[in-house]
């Protein structure tokens, strides 16, 4: 089995937690960030743009993607040029459509015309890929994300898709594609294995590392040892 040192798909630690982020910026198997409105909510942040100048100063080497705010195209053009302002490590974060659900195909062309790194957010048809892939071609580098985990969701096996948006990004050399909302650990060596460039993976499963190559006997006992002893501390009785 391949450790993680072995992997040629490139970690990104996906979160919004300072210290779990600065914790994962030690860890050189983690090559870069992203993060997303929901995250920075769900820890807290109340001032988007001073926690993103703390976190670009903390971390100034490794790519980190924060996203636009707005809905509209003129104010996301805004947001987008003055995010990619704050660093050179920056990839501004577009969602491949508005809440109405118009593509961002046009904005994308025009901000990566004028050398904004972008990462288009959100894809989950392969048509997307195909636009947006368009879109960003001949500009400066550039992440499409597609999200395998919700594909999965739906009960359809990404892996395949995955290799298909691969193919359609391969004209496309400033392009790379980014696996992202993975569910579980194995999602690592199934983007892996495939050739996909990047996998945004939360700091929960990043935990599980240290579980590559385990005995699985030794983890089956210990699966025994958490059942009885929950079991015990509970005081339960028959």
């Amino acid at each position: 089995m391949k450790t993680v040192s072995d992997l040629q798909v490139k970690i990104f630690a996906d979160g919004a937690d300072k210290a779990g982020m600065l914790e994962m910026y030690k860890q050189p198997h983690i090559r870069g960030f992203t993060t997303n409105p929901t995250l920075m909510r769900k820890a807290g942040i109340s001032d988007y743009e001073a926690f993103a100048r703390e976190i670009l100063e903390a971390i100034p080497d490794r790519p980190i993607s924060l996203g636009v705010l707005a809905d509209d195209s003129k104010e996301m053009a805004r947001q987008a040029r003055k995010i990619a302002s704050w660093g050179d490590n920056v990839y501004v974060k577009i969602p491949v459509t508005n809440t109405k659900g118009a593509s961002t195909a046009e904005l994308v062309r025009r901000l990566s015309g004028e050398n904004v790194k972008l990462n288009v957010t959100a894809l989950l048809p392969l048509d997307q890929v195909c636009e947006i892939s368009a879109a960003l071609a001949g500009g400066p580098a550039a992440y499409v994300s597609i999200f395998a985990g919700r594909i999965a969701d739906t009960g359809v096996d990404p892996v395949p898709h995955m290799s298909k948006a691969l193919d359609i990004l391969g004209n496309h050399r400033n392009v790379e594609l980014i696996w992202a909302s993975p569910r579980e650990l194995l999602n690592i060596f199934q983007a892996d294995a495939i050739g996909c460039h990047i996998i945004t993976v939360t700091n929960d499963l990043l935990q599980k590392l240290l579980l590559i190559g385990k005995d699985l006997r030794e983890y089956s006992l210990e699966t025994v040892r958490m059942f009885h002893n929950d079991a015990v501390q509970s005081g339960f009785a028959l």
